[in-house]
């Protein structure tokens, strides 16, 4: 047997207001941990101002709140402990190009690679000297990938220099 049209109306209507619900417990939460955080450092301000004057005592909780965002950027930048493990016993091997790193971090993080590709695409994309120059590096890296020292490879390396050079004059 279907759900008629009311049911379906009242489950949406749930749906939504279960939805609403999360988002604004969401909004609610977060404005209360800014808060909180901010009595926080007026009240080590004013504890700290008779002992070192007002100045010191912003300077001193300035420090300290600076400090907390070093470490917190620290940390979140800091690879994980076996992949530092695992990139310190491949750098051992052998110091590798640096096109030979980009392929690798590509290789680790294909989503990331295609989302910074797309971005710069979408950004730059009316810049013709931009356009110009990925392309020549991607031939550059496609000659590279298929072999240095083929004769071949020599003579093709003037012919995107002479394409570049058609286009529009600004």
């Amino acid at each position: 047997m279907l759900p008629d049209s009311a049911t379906i109306q009242s489950t949406l209507r749930k749906a939504v207001a279960a939805l609403t619900g999360v988002v604004l417990a969401l909004v609610l939460l977060t404005a209360l941990l800014i808060t909180g955080f901010y009595l926080l450092v007026n009240a080590a301000t004013l504890a700290l101002a008779p002992l070192v004057g007002k100045p010191g005592a912003m300077a001193i909780t300035g420090l300290a709140c600076l400090c907390l965002l070093a470490l917190f950027f620290y940390r979140m930048t800091r690879p994980a402990r076996k992949l530092r493990d695992n990139e310190s016993k491949s750098s051992d091997s052998g110091a590798g190009s640096p096109v030979d790193t980009l392929r690798l971090l590509i290789q680790r993080n294909p989503l990331e690679a295609a989302l910074m590709a797309f971005a710069a695409g979408v950004v730059e994309q009316g810049d013709p000297r931009l356009k110009n120059l990925l392309l020549q590096g991607g031939m550059t890296l496609m000659r590279q990938s298929a072999g240095t020292g083929s004769p071949q490879s020599d003579k093709s390396e003037d012919a995107p220099s002479r394409s570049t050079d058609n286009s529009p004059a600004e």
